[in-house]
């Protein structure tokens, strides 16, 4: 079994590592998409500080990911061929935009399968990110 999930994977954090331990206990195979900039710009304010290519070297390092497919459009219908998934891994957050209902159309029809898993509430690289700058912020004022 092939199991497929996508993300930015922007500051590397324990909820990146709990979503990826628990997608390689779904399979045999764990491939990750990673998005480009261009396609975070899509659908996030913030812009990854880690560049794509560093993005996917970390993950590549990891020893529950087999392998790494970054991503350059804002549609997972064609990452889901490419690996072959039986199992497509998505965030709570799963909504009704168009490149949700294309992967989830192509998998039913496929006879493959949707899994859905809820965020870590531990952390976000959201929350990383407003946690230095208010550290910055905090720091400046002190000087």
């Amino acid at each position: 079994m092939i199991v497929y999930t996508v993300g930015t994977f922007d500051l590397l954090h324990v909820g990146h590592l709990a979503l990826l331990t628990y997608c390689k206990s779904l399979g045999d195979t764990l491939a990750v998409g990673v998005a480009s900039d261009e396609v975070v710009n899509l659908y996030k304010p913030n812009v990854p500080v880690i560049p794509l290519e560093q993005r996917v070297e970390m993950l590549r390092a990891l020893s529950c990911v087999d392998i790494v497919r970054p991503y350059h459009s804002l549609e997972y219908v064609s990452g889901c061929k490419a690996v072959g998934a039986d199992i497509f891994v998505i965030g709570e957050d799963w909504g009704s935009k168009s490149h949700n209902l294309d992967v989830d159309a192509y998998l039913k029809a496929s006879g493959k399968e949707i899994a859905q898993v809820r965020y870590n509430p531990r952390t976000s690289s959201t929350k990383i990110k407003q946690m230095v700058v208010a550290q910055s912020r905090a720091r400046e004022m002190a000087s």
